[in-house]
């Protein structure tokens, strides 16, 4: 049984300024990787390829847990860009052996009267042959849960690029500062006084 889920989500964020602008940092695949899911279901295939093990996904009367291998990278206009590459299905051969995700997502950094803000757009959609238990199933029911747990997804996704990402912007800002910054020099030794004329 031949099912197509989808959903998409939206998230505009102001960046505080810092005193190294947010589109160097957005240039670090690793790092934006980071802040979208947690580091330990994360494995870096590449510079910019990433292995992202999610949790598992509770449809109906199944249990899967997706393993995607995404690729993240900044255009010359600093728009940055996130596309799955492949996807497999462990522990279910006859689903994985029909199913096919496709996650595409957009990050772009704007300066709007002296503010940089960010604005996103993700779209993820699964395309799933279904076993056989789900043909009496109707297929509004199935779409709707299946869309529902694409959202659920996203919105994860969302939820912790907003609040991970400035924290770790800022921090990572402060690093590179500090990083840049020289010595302070020895304070000079006192040097006598002038005699008073």
């Amino acid at each position: 049984m031949h099912t197509r889920f989808s959903a998409s989500q939206s998230v505009q964020l102001t960046v505080p300024n810092q005193p190294i602008p947010i589109q160097h940092y957005l240039r670090q695949p690793q790092r934006l990787v980071n802040a979208l899911v947690d580091p330990s279901r994360i494995e870096q295939l590449g510079a910019d390829r990433f292995r992202l093990k999610m949790r598992p996904l509770n449809f109906m009367m199944l249990s899967i847990q997706p393993t995607v291998d995404m690729r993240i990278w900044a255009g010359a206009d600093g728009v940055i860009h996130l596309q799955s590459v492949s996807c497999d299905i462990r522990g279910v051969e006859y689903i994985n052996q029909r199913f096919s995700l496709n996650l595409v997502g957009r990050l772009v950094p704007d300066q709007i009267d002296g503010e940089t803000r960010l604005t996103g757009k993700a779209d993820l959609e699964v395309e799933v042959d279904l076993p056989p238990a789900f043909r009496l199933t109707p297929k509004s029911l199935l779409e709707a849960t299946g869309n529902g747990l694409l959202r659920s997804v996203l919105l994860t996704i969302k939820q912790r690029l907003m609040h991970q990402l400035l924290s770790d912007y800022h921090r990572w800002a402060m690093v590179q500062l500090e990083g840049a910054e020289p010595r302070p020099l020895e304070q000079p030794s006192l040097s006598p006084q002038s005699p008073t004329a």
